[in-house]
């Protein structure tokens, strides 16, 4: 197994979409990359531990690359936004992709690359060695599993249409 961090705004939507695909055996809430330890949420929103939103993504290479995992993520951020996704606004809502393993940052950075080659304002994803990751409330793991109509700046259906289109698997029927 292998793991990747992924801060696309919101984290409530950004782990709904990501747990979807098929590979991803694992993912959790929280908050990384600040200056506080162990914050909550509330700090967090308060803007001063300069945490980002950001989802653990363990998942099996032999099933899901972490090529189509950033395939994936660029789908549903926007990466010219700074410090915001959809509604959500605040540092805390940036965008950045932290990794643990050193081999992954050349991966990352040449995505990075490929990105900007499709937008004409400059591409503001972070690509950062993780420093810190801190597990958010119980209430927010799999928050949109447990509340289905609860806000989400990412359309689920997206995750359907990847799987389909860049996995060839069908999901619906």
């Amino acid at each position: 197994m292998k793991t990747i961090y992924f801060a696309g705004g919101c984290f409530w939507g950004m782990e709904a979409f990501i747990k979807k695909l098929p590979g991803v055996k694992e993912t959790a809430v929280g908050y990384a990359n600040g200056t506080k330890a162990n914050p909550t949420y509330e700090e967090v929103c308060s803007h001063t531990t300069g945490h980002a939103e950001t989802v653990r993504v363990v998942y099996d290479p032999s099933q899901i690359t972490l090529e189509m995992l950033l395939k994936a993520f660029f789908k549903v951020v926007d990466p010219t936004e700074l410090n915001r996704q959809g509604g959500d606004v605040g540092e805390q809502y940036r965008n950045g992709i932290y990794y643990t393993d050193e081999e992954d940052r050349k991966t990352i950075e040449a995505a990075i690359r490929a990105v900007r080659e499709k937008y004409d304002q400059p591409v503001v994803t972070e690509c950062r060695k993780l420093v810190c990751f801190y597990d958010a409330e119980e209430y927010h793991q799999d928050y949109l599993d447990k509340n289905p109509t609860g806000y989400c700046h990412i359309n689920l259906l997206d995750a359907e249409e990847f799987i389909e289109e860049e996995m060839g698997e069908r999901t619906r029927c």
